[in-house]
């Protein structure tokens, strides 16, 4: 069986500290693409969304490709220390907080790609990396008994509670700096 194949090969440290290494893959993909991807098809999307989407989105399609990637170095930190407070300290919570909204973004990403027709920046490394690794890695700390159901539960409410207020801090900053 592929798992008992994963679980023999794959040392628990080394599965935490591919979460850091995968999310640079998966956003390797998308900065070396999103700036030519907007400029290229920012307008014709920027039409087929609602009003408080093309709010939302709008400077995400005026972004450079430096500027996405500042945005993706500040995600990468916070993935960092959560993956050590996992490592060094068995404190899983942050980890779990931050696979959570990894894994839920390979479904924006399948969800933005079938709703425009098209291909968009990061849906081929979420659907090939992304996801098999988030389903591994929720198998293995809950087959392991690392984690159980309730900790699932408490990091998605740390998702829901701090990943609209990043999202608000990130816009402001955008606009902050797109003025300037």
């Amino acid at each position: 069986m592929l798992l008992d194949l994963l679980n023999a090969h794959i040392h628990l440290l080394s599965l935490l500290w591919l979460f850091p290494v995968l999310f640079l893959f998966h956003d390797f993909e998308e900065i070396l693409t999103v700036e030519h991807w907007s400029r290229t098809n920012g307008e014709r999307i920027m039409r087929t969304l609602p009003s408080l989407a093309r709010q939302l989105y709008a400077s995400s399609f005026r972004m450079n490709t430096r500027q996405f990637a500042a945005d993706v170095l500040w995600v990468y930190t916070v993935i960092v220390a959560a993956t050590a407070a996992a490592v060094f300290f068995s404190f899983y919570l942050p980890y779990l907080a931050a696979l959570a909204v990894f894994f839920l973004h390979v479904f924006t990403h399948a969800g933005q790609s079938l709703y425009l027709k098209s291909y968009t920046p990061g849906v081929i490394t979420a659907i090939a990396l992304v996801l098999p690794y988030s389903a591994y890695a929720y198998y293995r700390l809950l087959s392991e008994q690392i984690i159980d159901s309730g900790d699932i539960l408490a990091s998605l409410s740390i998702v829901i509670v701090l990943v609209p207020v990043a999202l608000m801090l990130l816009l402001k900053g955008r606009r902050r700096h797109s003025i300037s």
